[in-house]
C-alpha cells in the first residue's frame, strides 16, 4: 500500500488537542502519511490559569524540515500557526517548492483561550505570501474579519460578504467557520468557491471540549484533497468528521477538553444539510 503524504507546516501544542498533534491524528485517520514541520512549540502554564507561552523555532531548522518532507514528495499541505512574517513567507516558498496543488490554509492569528493577535503584521503576510496559493482558506469568524477587513461578521450575510473579499484576495475556496458562535438555531460554516453560496448546518453541540476543532477541520480538508476528493466533498466530510470529533470531545483537565479525533468512524457522524444560498 502506498499512502498519499500530507505535511503540516505549523506549530505544535504541549497538551496535544490542536497544532500538529492534532494535524496528525486527522491525517492518521483519513490514511494520509503525515508529515510536520515545527514553526513554534506552545506550552501551557498550570500555575497561572493555563496562561501560554509561545516559543518561535530557529528559522533555519524550519527550513531543514520542510527539506526533508518535500525531499520525500507532498500531495498536500496544511499551514497552521505561523508566529511570524519571515515564517509566513518561508511558508510559501515551501508551498511553491512543493508543485502541489492541494493547499489548505488555515489562518491561526490567536492561540485558543487567548485574545491577542500573535502578531498585526501577519495578516497583510498572509493575504500577501499564502492565499494566492490556497486551494482553500478556513478561517474562523474573527480571521475571516480580519483577512477581509470587515470586522468580525456576525450574520450569514456578513459571511458571505467576508468570504467574497477573501476570494477575491486570492483563494480559491473559502470556508468561513461559523460553528456555534452565531445566534442561529443550527451550527454553520459557509462555502464559497467563487461561483456560490452553500451553507454548511449540524445541529449545535452543547460542549466545551472543542480544543482542536479548527485545525482538525483543515487537517481533515488537506487529507482529503489529498486523497483526490473533490474541494467541496473534502469540506464536507471535514464537517462531518469534526463535528463527531467535538460531539465526543472529553475533559482533559479543568481548563482544556480536547476532541476525538477517532470519533467517526467509531460513533458515526451527525448529518450535515447542505444548502445553496
Amino acid at each position: 500500500m502506498v499512502l498519499k503524504k500530507t505535511l503540516t507546516i505549523a506549530g505544535s501544542d504541549t497538551s496535544g488537542g490542536a497544532g500538529i498533534q492534532a494535524d496528525l491524528k486527522a491525517f492518521q485517520e483519513h490514511g494520509t502519511y503525515g508529515m510536520t514541520a515545527l514553526t513554534v512549540v506552545v506550552t501551557m502554564d498550570p500555575d497561572n490559569g493555563w496562561s501560554h507561552g509561545v516559543y518561535a523555532l530557529p528559522t533555519d531548522v524550519l527550513q531543514a524540515q520542510i527539506k526533508t518532507a518535500l525531499s520525500t514528495g507532498v500531495d498536500a499541505i496544511k499551514t497552521g500557526m505561523l508566529a511570524s512574517e519571515e515564517i509566513i513567507k518561508i511558508a510559501s516558498e515551501a508551498i511553491r517548492a512543493s508543485g502541489t496543488k492541494n493547499v489548505v490554509i488555515d489562518p491561526v492569528m490567536v492561540c485558543k483561550g487567548e485574545d491577542e493577535v500573535l502578531n498585526p503584521g501577519n495578516t497583510t503576510a498572509m493575504i500577501e505570501y499564502l492565499l494566492p496559493y490556497a486551494t482553500v482558506v478556513t478561517p474562523n469568524l474573527f480571521e475571516a474579519g480580519q483577512l477581509a477587513g470587515t470586522g468580525t461578521p456576525k450574520t450569514i450575510d456578513e459571511m458571505k460578504a467576508a468570504a467574497e473579499k477573501i476570494h477575491a484576495l486570492g483563494a480559491r475556496n473559502v470556508v468561513v467557520k461559523g460553528g456555534k458562535a452565531l445566534a442561529t438555531e443550527k451550527a454553520v460554516d459557509l462555502f464559497y468557491n467563487g461561483k456560490e453560496f452553500k451553507l454548511l448546518e449540524t445541529e449545535k453541540i452543547a460542549s466545551t471540549n472543542n480544543h482542536g476543532a479548527g485545525c482538525t477541520f483543515a487537517a481533515s480538508v488537506c487529507a482529503n484533497l489529498a486523497n483526490g476528493f473533490t474541494v467541496e466533498e473534502a469540506v464536507i466530510e471535514a464537517k462531518e468528521f469534526v463535528s463527531a470529533a467535538i460531539a465526543h470531545g472529553w475533559a482533559l483537565n479543568k481548563w482544556v477538553g480536547p476532541v476525538m479525533h477517532g470519533a467517526k468512524p467509531r460513533f458515526g457522524a451527525p448529518e450535515i444539510t447542505v444548502t445553496v444560498l
